[in-house]
């Protein structure tokens, strides 16, 4: 069953994702709550829904009492795929994300500014990715929570800064921090032995301030010594220099692609495609759309590239990117 989620719904949806404070979300949500279709369509959201508030209740009541502040060291990825920004002190991450989403991080020219992490939501050709800004990592000091948010992220941006001599050092120095961590960087799928600790997360390296005089002789060298292994992109995250080919590169480093819905007999809607990994199948989108299409699917139809428009399949069908689904019950 479609879910038809209502104009008023999708309104306190983006004042939830532009929520800076507890107070401001769990005022978002009731919202949503109030404004979602009561039908089987939408019982799991709901239910997502009514546990986010409660979440929500319980940190606005811990911190209301004077205790110390309760984090839960984990970021809900709100079905976006993650990428977390990576790097040693003062070299623009929370710029960065100041630049690509709606997210307000302190920003000043001193290590360590940010204490804890801070999410966003930037957007490039209806593509919807979240970034996560995490505070700076040392040889000297990290946050032992750190790594655990990492291992949980679809994909790394690891940032240098090109205006120092070291910006080499820098990376190496970062590298080396997260393989201690048993996080290992990579630009390629790699299959994990499930009974192994160690991690591979796809990768991307950025180097920020671009526009800096020293830029074009530290880039040069980076790309000499990595840019077989990695994928690579140099920005300015002060002026938003190259922060369109940074999100391009953010989606094809994970290999994503988008999907849309279409309920049976109305148009469907280009505003918040399902986002998908090359590869997924029909299965994987009954799955996202609602658990009851994934067990009583009777049949789908599909409008893409790669079949003629309205044209039946069944849940091996791999998804291509800008495909328009229709399920049936």
């Amino acid at each position: 069953m479609p879910a038809n989620l209502t104009a008023q719904y999708y309104d306190a949806e983006k004042k939830y994702k532009a929520a800076q404070t507890n107070r401001e979300r769990l005022q978002a949500l009731k919202q949503m709550l109030a404004m979602i279709p009561k039908h089987k369509g939408t019982d799991k959201l709901q239910g997502d829904i009514k546990r986010k508030i409660a979440r929500l209740k319980e940190d606005i009541q811990h911190g209301g009492k004077g205790s110390k502040q309760h984090f839960r060291y984990h970021v809900e990825k709100e079905g976006l795929p993650q990428f977390v920004l990576v790097g040693p002190p003062n070299v623009g991450k929370s710029q960065l994300l100041a630049n690509l989403t709606n997210a307000h991080p302190e920003i000043a020219n001193y290590p360590f500014t940010t204490r804890i992490y801070q999410p966003g939501i930037t957007s490039y050709l209806n593509f919807h990715l979240q970034m996560v800004d995490l505070p700076a990592i040392s040889a000297n000091y990290m946050e032992f929570w750190i790594p655990d948010i990492i291992k949980r992220a679809d994909g790394l941006l690891l940032i240098i800064v090109l205006s120092t001599d070291d910006p080499l050092e820098q990376l190496e120095t970062t590298v080396q921090i997260l393989k201690d961590n048993r996080i290992n960087l990579t630009s390629q799928e790699i299959k994990v032995d499930p009974y192994q600790p160690d991690i591979y997360l796809k990768t991307m390296i950025v180097g920020n301030k671009s526009d800096h005089p020293l830029a074009p002789d530290n880039w040069e060298v980076l790309q000499e010594l990595y840019e077989i292994e990695f994928m690579m992109c140099p920005i300015a995250a002060k002026t938003g220099a190259n922060l369109n080919e940074f999100k391009k590169n953010c989606i094809k480093l994970l290999n994503l692609i988008r999907v849309y819905s279409k309920p049976p007999g109305k148009v469907h809607s280009t505003e918040k495609p399902f986002i998908f990994k090359k590869g997924c199948t029909l299965a994987d989108f009954t799955k996202a759309v609602h658990h009851v299409f994934s067990k009583k699917l009777k049949y789908a139809r599909v409008w893409g590239a790669t079949k003629f428009n309205g044209q039946k399949v069944n849940r091996n069908y791999v998804l291509t990117d800008e495909d328009i689904i229709e399920l049936h019950l």
